[in-house]
């Protein structure tokens, strides 16, 4: 019979396998209903539960499915009668990351516990070292809760009509591609007066902006935003008009305050007709 060490080695050796092959249901297979997970994104407070911590692994699959790497390097285990512990390194990322830091490796540490004569995990703590000369290797969790935060004070001063508080975070050399003529708006004066046509086209009517599926990627002092925008106009009486486009926000860190240095704007077009399609919907 494999000993308790064996047998947990196996466990994390069958789930980093798993995680590597995208099998979601042999990831969450050996774990507490009740796992902590402190992950390497937000939220800070950890993954709690297993409903929650499934949750978690479909946009990592998602990146590793464009070539990434997902390794067991070293795993060490002691194990008790009934508690055990687990520490290990992988070799984690894409080829780039690996080529721009070959020796940068995922930390991780299991805390197991044995039910109904079984080892399951019931806390899990991934990190990656703070390496740069910021404490930023590129994937900086912190950073990304920054640009997060840009945008939902843009979402909420849009609903406010706060346009100075808009331009904020706008740098002064932004270079826009906005829905609108000309082919660029250049400086933040040009952005602010687009900014201020949209707000006074919606008159007395409610607001609202937000970008639901907002991707953010950060290296160092430059961090790249995209999504789908969702602008909707509540007028009196009940009309609503709402619309959606593409967009692409580019932002660069300076003096230690995040600004969005470019912006891209779109919608798709026909091209039988040459006209946009303003109606598509997600």
């Amino acid at each position: 019979m494999a000993t308790d060490e064996e047998q947990i080695r196996a466990l994390i050796e069958r789930w980093a396998e798993a995680v590597h092959g995208g099998d979601l249901e042999v990831v969450v297979a050996d774990h507490a209903e009740d796992i902590v997970m402190f992950d390497v994104p937000p939220p800070y407070e950890g993954v709690r539960d297993l409903d929650a911590y499934r949750a978690t692994w479909p946009p990592f699959f998602e990146w590793q499915a464009g070539g990434a790497s997902f390794e067991i390097e070293s795993l060490d285990i002691t194990a008790g009668s009934d508690v055990a512990f687990a520490y290990a390194l992988l070799r984690c990322g894409t080829p780039r990351d690996v080529a721009a830091n070959p020796d940068n490796r995922l930390r991780l540490t299991f805390g197991l516990r044995r039910e109904d004569g079984r080892w399951v995990v019931a806390h899990e703590h991934h990190s990656f070292p703070l390496t740069g000369p910021d404490g930023n290797d590129g994937g900086n969790p912190d950073a990304e809760q920054e640009i997060r935060e840009v945008h939902q004070r843009w979402f909420e001063q849009t609903a406010s009509k706060d346009l100075d508080g808009m331009m904020a975070t706008i740098a002064d050399d932004i270079v826009s591609y906005e829905h609108e003529g000309p082919l660029r708006c250049v400086g933040v004066d040009a952005v602010r007066e687009v900014c201020r046509r949209g707000l006074d086209a919606g008159g007395d009517a409610e607001i609202g902006f937000e970008v639901p599926d907002l991707t953010i990627m950060v290296r160092d002092d430059l961090a790249v935003a995209w999504g789908l925008n969702h602008v909707r106009v509540d007028q009196a009486g009940g009309r609503q008009f709402e619309s959606w486009s593409r967009g692409t926000r580019v932002f660069a860190r300076r003096n230690g305050e995040w600004l969005m240095i470019h912006q891209h704007l779109s919608v798709p077009y026909d091209p039988a007709s040459g006209r946009a399609e303003t109606d598509l919907r997600p």
